[in-house]
């Protein structure tokens, strides 16, 4: 009975950056569970582009395609102290990591509505919680992204609609792996994590496989924290 519960069949799953890394293994994961998935790229639709959503939205509306499950993984980033941050890179990461979020949520969100079924959700950063130095416009809009979640998920929960936010901690991915590489900055890295050691990109495919499914229903404006206890005090 359970696990009928996670099963996908049926569901239409659209997962921004999801052609690598987490992405790719959160779809790797819903196909596996039977869901038709529409990977996207920035080829796709260039998420620093609003009008280049829109149209994506728009194609998806025309070939019956826009998602039951929508995960907003894709964003970008920037290592550069706040004191010389530019602005034009900030308003970039503002758009990709936050407003194509919010845009891409008003548009799923009529379908799901009116289905009474829906899945949105986000795919946050440690950052959220504990800002790299030189990461501050990246770990503001992903401490946007998350309370979007929590003030969006309370207003749609009677519809069957859960809102909810995945926080990764430090993954080994194309992303990291020259800085996790470093001899110096791998070693520090690694300590700071209780279970000693990073995540794989498959290790955030079963927490959004239970948001996604009808085993997570009674889960919503929540984050699901996957850090190997990286946050915890101590």
């Amino acid at each position: 009975m359970l696990k009928e519960k996670f099963d996908l069949t049926g569901k239409i799953a659209l997962i921004t950056g999801s052609t690598r890394g987490i992405g790719k293994a959160i779809g790797d994961a819903f196909e596996e569970y039977g869901a038709k998935v529409i990977r996207h790229n920035t080829k796709v639709c260039d998420l620093a582009d609003p009008a280049a959503i829109d149209a994506f939205c728009d194609r998806l509306a025309a070939e019956g395609m826009l998602p039951d499950i929508l995960v907003c993984n894709a964003s970008i980033q920037a290592k550069i102290p706040w004191t010389d941050f530019p602005l034009d890179e900030a308003q970039r990461e503002i758009q990709v990591n936050f407003l194509a979020t919010l845009r891409l949520f008003q548009r799923c969100y009529p379908k799901m509505k009116a289905q009474r079924w829906g899945r949105l959700i986000t795919v946050g950063s440690v950052n959220e919680r504990r800002p790299h130095p030189d990461m501050c416009v990246y770990a503001a809009t992903k401490s946007a992204q998350e309370n979007l979640v929590r003030g969006i998920g309370r207003q749609v929960a009677a519809e069957g609609i859960t809102v909810n936010n995945l926080c990764p901690g430090v993954f080994n991915t194309d992303r990291n792996r020259e800085c996790l590489a470093d001899p110096v900055y791998g070693p520090k890295v690694t300590a700071a994590i209780p279970m000693h050691d990073y995540a794989a990109p498959e290790d955030a495919a079963g927490a959004a496989l239970l948001l996604a499914s009808d085993a997570g229903r009674y889960i919503t404006g929540a984050t699901l924290t996957i850090d190997g206890g990286l946050g915890l005090p101590g």
